[in-house]
């Protein structure tokens, strides 16, 4: 068994793109993920830009209990599953921080899922902590604040890496939200809640900062653990992703796999 490496033992690389489509968002986080784990890469941190509202469903979740398709053909909102696992996310442009860590096994050698989830996003709550946010990360896949429930996270383990990508809320419409995500709803319900901001609490809200601003301060806390380039994405690497997005993640048999 090869031994645990550190943050800083590799030189990382950044993409921040410009707006994409829910599809290809999924197939980049394959394709980084893939060539990560073939070497063909160094570890990479990638910020993600959406092109329209979108539900994005685990890889293990029921369709049709997840989203309303009325609700989500009335807002727009393109509806895709990911390869990884964890619960349903609703994101519009500029309205959410996610990102993905693309990252080499050795990274979390030894490590159960728990412990691979807290120690991945410790660098984030770092950042939280730096804008004034007393934020924690709360088992198996949530980090929650004093006000509310930030974000979550999901993982999957392909060969010889680990995608860790999160979500989390800058200034979330939940009037929409609760109308394409059925399990929203449905949480509502359980907990006897009447507002969903009561259960989701925005970025924006907590720190008053622009998005760009709260994205800055992360990858100033990122620097302090490991050196980051920011790169363009190769021609090669989108190529791929493009074919996956239109061959799988864009098919109804991958989307609706779990009916």
């Amino acid at each position: 068994m090869s031994e645990r490496t550190q943050w800083g033992d590799y030189q990382w690389e950044l993409l921040h793109d410009g707006p994409q489509s829910p599809e290809l968002h999924m197939a980049l986080d394959a394709v980084i993920t893939d060539e990560v784990g073939a070497g063909l890469r160094p570890p990479t941190l990638r910020i993600w830009e959406w092109s329209q509202p979108a539900v994005i469903i685990g890889r293990f979740q029921s369709l049709k209990n997840e989203v309303d398709p009325e609700g989500a053909q009335r807002h727009g909102v393109k509806v895709v599953r990911r390869v990884s696992g964890g619960g349903a996310m609703f994101v519009e442009p500029g309205n959410t921080i996610t990102y993905s860590l693309s990252v080499p096994q050795a990274l979390v050698q030894g490590m159960s899922f728990q412990q691979s989830y807290e120690f991945l996003d410790a660098w984030v709550i770092q950042a939280l902590h730096d804008l004034g946010i007393k934020a924690w990360y709360q088992p198996l896949n949530d980090i929650a604040s004093e006000s509310g429930k930030i974000g979550g996270a999901a993982q999957a383990r392909r060969a010889g890496a680990v995608l860790h990508h999160v979500t989390m809320s800058y200034d979330i419409d939940v009037e929409k939200m609760v109308q394409v995500l059925r399990i929203g709803r449905e949480k509502l319900s359980d907990k006897g809640t009447t507002s969903a901001k009561k259960r989701v609490d925005p970025l924006r809200s907590q720190t008053g900062l622009e998005r760009d601003v709260i994205i800055e301060r992360m990858l100033q806390t990122f620097r302090g653990l490991a050196s980051l380039t920011p790169i363009s994405l190769s021609q090669t690497t989108l190529e791929k992703a493009q074919a996956q997005a239109r061959d799988k993640f864009s098919s109804q048999e991958w989307t609706a796999q779990v009916p």
